[in-house]
C-alpha cells in the first residue's frame, strides 16, 4: 500500500530538492537578479567567457535587424555547417542545425533540405521574438557547429550532448549528460525525450540514466549502453565550470557544455534555475551536497581547489 508518511522520509533522507525549495533557498537567495541578462544573454554569455578565457562556438554571425537578414547568406556561403539560435530562447527553442549544403538549399541536422526563403523565415520569426522569453524582439546568433567526440556515436541520435554542471558557490555539486534521442529530434533537451545520465563526479563515469521518468541503461534508438562511459577531459570540465559560476557572478547555476572532437569542452550556455532532473538521473539528492557547501567556515578562493573538493566529497553512491 502507498505510504506517503514513508515516501516522504525517504525523499528526506536522499535530500532531493524540490523546486519551490529550490527557489526559495537557493535561486532567490544566492542569484541576484542584476547577474541574470549574463546568462540569459547568450551573446552576453559568449562575450563574458571570451573576456574570461573560457572557451565557446565561435561566433560567425549577430543578426539584429531585419535589413540584415539578406547580408546573413553571404557571410555564410563557405560554411558547409553552423547553429542559428536566438539570444533569448529558453529550453532549445528556436535552435536551427544546419549541417551540410544543396545548391542553395541548407541541410537540417534531420535530414531535410530548407530553402533560403524558409531560412529567412526562420531568422524574422526569432528577430520577432517567437522563440525568446517573454516574447519579447530578439538578436539570432549564427555560430560554430559542434562535432561532437567519437565516444558518443552509439549513445546518440542526430545531435550533440551536452553535459550539465550544477554549480553552486564556485563548487561542482552534481552533473550529467544528456544525449539526444529520436524523440527528442537530435536536440540535449530532457524535456523534449533527451535522456539524462548521472555523472560520478570523482571519476567522471557515467552511472544512471533516465528517459523520461523511467530508468533507463541503453540508448532507446541505439541500444548502446550508456553507464559506465569515460568522459574525456573530465576534470577539465569541472575546472571549466567552476570558473564559468565566477565570471557570471550567480551563485546557484547549470553550467552546459559540449565536447567538440578536435576543439575539446566548451562552454555552451549558463542556466540560472536549472532543472531538477539531474537528481533523478543520479539517484541522488542535491541537498545535502549544497549543506555541505553551506557549512564550509570559508569559500575556496581558487577554481582549482573548489573542483578538487567536489572530487574528494560528492561521489553518486
Amino acid at each position: 500500500m502507498f505510504n506517503p508518511f514513508q515516501v516522504a522520509r525517504t525523499l528526506r533522507r536522499i535530500g532531493l530538492v524540490g523546486i519551490n525549495q529550490r527557489n526559495a533557498d537557493y535561486v532567490l537567495r544566492y542569484n541576484q537578479r542584476k547577474y541574470y541578462p549574463r546568462v540569459d544573454d547568450k551573446l552576453l554569455t559568449k562575450q563574458l567567457a571570451i573576456e574570461h578565457g573560457l572557451p565557446v562556438p565561435e561566433l560567425y554571425a549577430v543578426v539584429r535587424e531585419e535589413h540584415e537578414i539578406e547580408e546573413v547568406h553571404a557571410k555564410l556561403k563557405e560554411r558547409e555547417s553552423f547553429v542559428v539560435k536566438p539570444a533569448h530562447g529558453p529550453g532549445g527553442d528556436g535552435i536551427l542545425v544546419i549541417v551540410g549544403r544543396r545548391g542553395s538549399k541548407y541541410r537540417r541536422s534531420s535530414g531535410s533540405l530548407m530553402t533560403e526563403e524558409d531560412f529567412n523565415h526562420h531568422l524574422s520569426n526569432s528577430l520577432s521574438g517567437l522563440f525568446s522569453l517573454g516574447g519579447q524582439p530578439d538578436k539570432v546568433l549564427i555560430e560554430y557547429c559542434v562535432q561532437f567526440d567519437p565516444i558518443f556515436d552509439h549513445v546518440s541520435y542526430r545531435g550533440v550532448p551536452d553535459v550539465r554542471i550544477i554549480v553552486f558557490q564556485g563548487y561542482p555539486v552534481m552533473a550529467m549528460i544528456r544525449l539526444p534521442t529520436r524523440q527528442s529530434d537530435g536536440k540535449a533537451n530532457l524535456h523534449q525525450g533527451a535522456i539524462g545520465v548521472g555523472i560520478d563526479i570523482p571519476t567522471g563515469r557515467t552511472c544512471r540514466g533516465v528517459w523520461g521518468n523511467e530508468p533507463v541503461k541503453e540508448h532507446p534508438d541505439t541500444e548502446h549502453s550508456i553507464i559506465g562511459m569515460d568522459i574525456p577531459h573530465w576534470d577539465e570540465l569541472l575546472l571549466i565550470a567552476a570558473k564559468a559560476s565566477a565570471m557570471c557572478g550567480l551563485g546557484y547555476v547549470g553550467v552546459d557544455i559540449v565536447l567538440d572532437k578536435t576543439l575539446g569542452p566548451m562552454i555552451l550556455e549558463l542556466n540560472a534555475r536549472p532543472g531538477l532532473a539531474i537528481q533523478i538521473a543520479n539517484g541522488n539528492g542535491l541537498q545535502h551536497r549544497l549543506e555541505a557547501i553551506e557549512a564550509l567556515p570559508t569559500l575556496a578562493l581558487e577554481p582549482e581547489e573548489r573542483a578538487a573538493f567536489a572530487k574528494e566529497h560528492f561521489a553518486t553512491t
